[in-house]
């Protein structure tokens, strides 16, 4: 956020790339809630899904952060909140996930879920 004029900065426009070594510090220590995108490179449904979650980060920066997380380079934390199907879509507020929306959803559908946790 910018100190002077209150605009979201660039880099919190655009979703976070997370992993298993950043995930409690990106995710749950984050002051504002955070959506998770649970994906694969392979997965169809999630390239689909990519649009809408780059249009979010950016519509919501500064109140929302908005994080991708690989599932196949990941395991861990995949393994850790049991994703057994993806896309999924995690909402965490607090460092407790709140929320979570698997497949395939509009865009309208994921941000009235988020707008609960803002």
């Amino acid at each position: 956020m910018c100190g002077r004029c209150k605009r979201p900065l660039l880099d919190e426009a655009a979703p976070v790339e997370v992993t298993d070594a950043t995930f409690a510090n990106e995710v749950e220590r984050s002051p504002v809630p955070v959506l998770v995108d649970m994906w694969a490179p392979w997965c169809g449904p999630c390239r689909m899904l990519a649009p809408t979650i780059e249009q979010l980060a950016a519509e919501l920066a500064g109140r929302v952060k908005v994080a991708k997380l690989n599932v196949d380079e990941n395991q861990q934390t995949a393994g850790r909140f049991k994703i057994s199907g993806i896309p999924a879509m995690l909402i965490f507020k607090g460092g407790r996930e709140v929320d979570r929306i698997v497949g395939l959803a509009p865009k309208a559908q994921i941000a009235q879920r988020l707008q609960r946790f803002i």
